[in-house]
């Protein structure tokens, strides 16, 4: 036999051997590993509910959503579970974690619209919403979210607690696109493009008429209709301003600029502002 054999025999030997004590090692330790361990115990619902809010008092938020995840787990249909579920969306409400709180609001709503949190767990959603509400320069999607939330909280639960701050939520909401729209109003205004602001002044004034904006929207609405030409609809626009708002700055500027023209404020009907003379009285001063 050769040289190159042997050595080449000899190391088959010893793989031979190796492969046979390692078999033999993973058949000893295998006997010792204890299944239980890749097993999660299940926990009584009380207690993990209980664990988990003590958790909360203790400030440990992490380990609090981790109990009651846990437990919606291991206990789906229990009534620790439901109450889990408007913790969890608390918590992340909390946390500021708005899109798991929206998420886990809208989940528990869905599933149990009758249940007492019910209320609580919609105000959380509007909440979410409400806290990302940006400047007027941004996109206002979430104070339409918020204000479509909080509507429904309203209508849904008129007797809940809740109510009441979700009602000034709704004006702050509400009040804010009212004040984007100005914004854009304002732009095509400045830049002489008057029909295109005339659509987004008439817009606040018609779904806006509570905000705090409608008295310069008609106000601008007076500007641009003057400017076009269209002197009885400007005529019109500062009738209903000094109707509604007598005392307004805007209306005494709107005054002004038809005395220029000499014209003066006056509803001679015909327009979509005609009827808004008396509807105005009483919302927008609110």
């Amino acid at each position: 036999m050769s040289a190159v054999a042997r050595i080449v025999g000899k190391y088959s030997n010893s793989l031979r051997l190796a492969a046979i004590a390692g078999a033999v090692v993973l058949a000893g330790c295998s006997k010792e590993i204890d299944s239980s361990t890749f097993v999660d115990p299940t926990i009584p619902a009380d207690q993990l509910y209980n664990e988990a809010l003590a958790n909360i008092d203790a400030g440990d938020f992490r380990q609090a959503k981790l109990k009651f995840k846990k437990l919606d787990r291991q206990h789906p249909y229990s009534n620790y579970a439901k109450k889990s579920g408007v913790m969890s969306t608390y918590l992340a409400y909390r946390a500021g974690d708005y899109s798991e709180s929206v998420s886990q609001g809208k989940r528990f709503v869905q599933l149990y619209p009758s249940n007492s949190e019910a209320p609580y767990a919609q105000y959380l959603v509007g909440m979410s919403y409400f806290r990302q509400i940006q400047d007027i320069t941004r996109d206002q999607d979430s104070a339409r979210k918020a204000y479509q939330t909080m509507n429904e909280l309203v209508e849904r639960y008129p007797e809940s607690e809740y109510v009441e701050d979700a009602k000034r939520k709704m004006r702050i909401s509400k009040d804010q696109l009212a004040g984007q729209e100005m914004l854009v109003g304002r732009y095509y205004l400045e830049r002489n493009e008057y029909l295109a602001s005339i659509n987004r002044f008439r817009g606040v004034v018609e779904r806006f008429d509570d905000t705090r904006h409608v008295e310069e929207a008609l106000a601008r609405l007076t500007e641009s209709y003057y400017a076009l030409g269209l002197t009885q609809e400007a005529q019109t626009a500062a009738a209903v301003l000094g109707h509604n708002f007598p005392d307004s700055q805007w209306y005494k500027d709107s005054y002004a600029l038809l005395e220029k023209g000499g014209l003066r404020p006056q509803n001679s009907g015909g327009s979509w502002l005609s009827r808004l003379t008396g509807v105005l009285a009483g919302t927008a001063r609110t």
